[in-house]
Order: C-alpha cells, then structure tokens, then sequence
C-alpha cells in the first residue's frame, strides 16, 4: 500500500488575496482553482517546480474558522518551505512585502529565516546544508 499526503488546508480571509500573495510573493504555482457551490473554490497553490504536497485555501466560512485565520497552530511555525536558493528567495519575499520576524541565521542544518504569510502564520524559509559524505581513507 503506498500513501501520500497530497494537500493541507490553509483557511484563509479570501481566495483572491491569498492567490496573489502566494503565486506573487512566495512564487508558487496555481495548481488548480475550481469553482463550487456557494461561492465556494477549490484553490491549491504549490512551490515553483514542485511535485509534492500542495496547500488548499480554504475560506473560512464560519466565526471559528475566522478566528483561526493567521494562527492556526497557537503561534508556532507551520510550514517549512525549502528552496535551493535561499538568498534569492529571500530577497524576492523582501522586495514583495513579505514580513520577516527576524534575520536570517546559520543553524547546523543550514540558512533558515522565520517569516509570516499575508495573515500572520509563521513559516520557516530553509535551505538545507549539502549532506555530508563520507570520506574514505
């Protein structure tokens, strides 16, 4: 049996807004945008050259989903996003408005930075180190 997690959802205020910010200031991909009933769309936006998993946005519909808006897991980062090129990434977020709660860092595993999408979640832009390989003697 082979399983694999396809989407998560992200509630968002609107669709329209959340297509602009991640497809312009994250540079992700509009995988698919289907019209529902009640004005409701299926909308799922993926990393640029990515085959993985893909976010759904997901419009609140409800007071409760509103209030969840921008914190929906209690202020830690959410999403990790990878990339190849951290400071291009970085640069482009910057210059597209996206707000960043600190300055980017070396950790042992590589260059990381926290950042906030347009409502407030926290996400971590990392790219990894290359791995180590062992050396033979």
């Amino acid at each position: 049996m082979t399983q694999s997690i396809t989407s998560l959802a992200l509630v968002v205020r609107e669709y329209d807004e959340a297509i602009a910010f991640f497809t312009n200031a994250l540079r992700f991909t509009l995988v698919e945008e289907t019209p529902l009933d009640n004005g409701k769309r299926w909308v799922r936006v993926a990393p640029a050259g990515s085959s993985g998993t893909s976010l759904l946005l997901a419009r609140a519909a409800t007071p409760e989903q509103q209030a969840h808006v921008g914190n929906q897991t209690g202020g830690r980062v959410f999403l990790f996003l990878e990339t190849t090129d951290f400071w291009s990434d970085y640069e482009h977020m910057r210059a597209h408005g996206v707000q960043f709660t600190e300055q980017p860092r070396q950790e042992p595993y590589g260059t990381v930075v926290v950042f906030l999408d347009l409502y407030g979640n926290k996400w971590d832009l990392v790219q990894r180190n290359a791995p180590h390989t062992p050396t033979s003697r």
